[in-house]
């Protein structure tokens, strides 16, 4: 079941759900509106490798905008730090947004119970757009859970502070 929007402000009271900065005015009918850090990475070489991490530069949005190009994948970040560990959070972009072409992940809207931090984006475009820093640009919302579960206390992104480019090499050591 989703939570209603008046039952994630509920949780945010008392504690089991955690945004922060949080603003009332910013809950939907089922969900609450993220918005867009200033700061955005992208992979610097022509082919990624799984296996290695894949070197990335730092791109500011600057307060005339950014324009994003198709065929880049651009990694950027909510400015709200999200936690809970009694329901399941889950991102998707702003029908807004879509309207204009932009993708705000490409398969990484599901969160884990207990996932702790920011949340990473995976921005892309299907023509030009200029987006802005501060937009609000995607939708958290939460899904109850079922069953015994441990919440996600020790993976590779929890408890980040910025950007998290890939880090699935990490799934190759031993």
């Amino acid at each position: 079941m989703i939570l209603s929007g008046k039952e994630i402000l509920r949780q945010v009271e008392n504690g089991t759900i955690e945004i922060e900065p949080f603003e009332p005015t910013r809950i939907n009918p089922n969900s609450y509106n993220l918005h867009l850090h200033d700061r955005l990475l992208v992979y610097t070489g022509d082919i990624l490798d799984m296996k290695t991490p894949n070197a990335t530069r730092e791109l500011i949005i600057p307060e005339e905008g950014l324009l994003l190009e198709p065929g880049r994948l651009y990694l950027g970040r909510t400015l709200e730090y999200t936690r809970t560990d009694a329901h399941v959070p889950m991102l998707e972009g702003r029908s807004s947004v879509g309207r204009l072409g932009l993708y705000v992940h490409v398969t990484a809207g599901f969160g884990d119970v207990g996932f702790a931090g920011y949340w990473t984006l995976e921005l892309q475009c299907v023509q030009p757009i200029r987006i802005y820093a501060g937009i609000g640009i995607c939708q958290i919302y939460y899904h109850t859970i079922q069953g015994e579960y441990e919440p996600y206390r020790s993976g590779k992104y929890q408890n980040n502070t910025g950007i998290q480019p890939s880090l699935l090499y990490r799934d190759f050591e031993t």
